[in-house]
């Protein structure tokens, strides 16, 4: 059996500038606490909390004047007017990306726009998001949810970082039919259509895709989703020790992808084992 791995694969620039300055907080400061999960891959908060860090749900779960830190989803204006207040030191890991999506969202907003985001409701970058909007707004995951008979006058059209260029170009598409005037921002980022992209060439060329990364990561679900549209047999992990060595059966070639939340020492892991078997 042969195995290859994607490239580019693992952290993202965003997620991977954010976890250095949680790692340098941690060093300086000894207890940090991080607005929601700092990242979605339990493995790698686990290590993150036996070096000090606390996750706080909220922020009044923040000890006052402790050092807090805002992950790379970023969060909303008030959230962070109100963190800024309790906390000590506030050290913001927002990904630039991320805050291009914030200015992009309050900008159409003041121009008069309903705002359309293209992402998961429930997801902290969209609710982010949604925190710098002032008027009319809507979430929708696909263009699958958007009336057919509904016609709207401004939209302002904007995506979750992490989504797929495809579903985004879908929506739009859309949307241009159904309003009256439109203006889009493609706010997906380049780390993640480079990921993307690398799956589709890999999966064309192996009997079988391991995707490495959080469950709870919504990069990686893309990427996981890609793999399986494509018919390819994917098997989706957290860790090394989840791996059905069984399903390796008989597969001749292997390709390895991990997802933009996904730290490298978790990748060399999992690599390390394929090359012993």
């Amino acid at each position: 059996m042969n195995f290859v791995v994607a490239n580019p694969t693992g952290l993202c620039f965003g997620v991977r500038r954010a976890i250095g300055m949680l790692e340098e907080a941690l060093g300086r400061y000894g207890e940090v606490y991080s607005l929601g999960s700092p990242i979605h891959n339990p493995p790698e908060v686990e290590r993150l909390v036996n070096i000090g860090l606390k996750i706080a749900d909220c922020v009044s779960d923040v000890t006052e004047g402790s050092a807090a830190f805002i992950r790379a989803h970023g969060i909303s204006r008030a959230e962070r007017d109100d963190l800024n207040s309790r906390a000590g030191v506030v050290v913001d890991g927002t990904c630039p990306f991320v805050r291009i999506a914030h200015e992009r969202a309050e900008s159409l907003s003041k121009e008069g726009y309903r705002v359309v985001v293209l992402g998961d409701p429930e997801h902290p970058e969209v609710r982010g998001i949604l925190g710098y909007i002032n008027g009319e707004y809507m979430v929708i995951s696909s263009e699958e949810e958007i009336g057919a008979d509904a016609r709207y006058e401004r939209l302002g059209i904007l995506s979750q970082t992490t989504q797929r260029e495809a579903t985004f170009a879908a929506a739009v598409s859309r949307l241009v039919l159904q309003s009256g005037e439109i203006k889009v921002y493609n706010t997906i980022c380049r780390a993640t259509i480079e990921r993307q992209e690398s799956i589709m060439r890999m999966s064309a060329a192996v009997d079988g895709v391991i995707v490495l990364g959080g469950r709870n990561s919504a990069n990686t679900r893309k990427l996981v989703e890609i793999a399986e549209s494509l018919g390819v047999p994917t098997l989706w992990i957290e860790r090394s020790d989840e791996v059905d060595w069984g399903w390796l059966s008989g597969r001749e070639s292997i390709g390895v992808a991990a997802g933009g939340s996904t730290p490298d020492w978790l990748i060399k892991d999992l690599t390390g084992k394929l090359k012993r078997l």
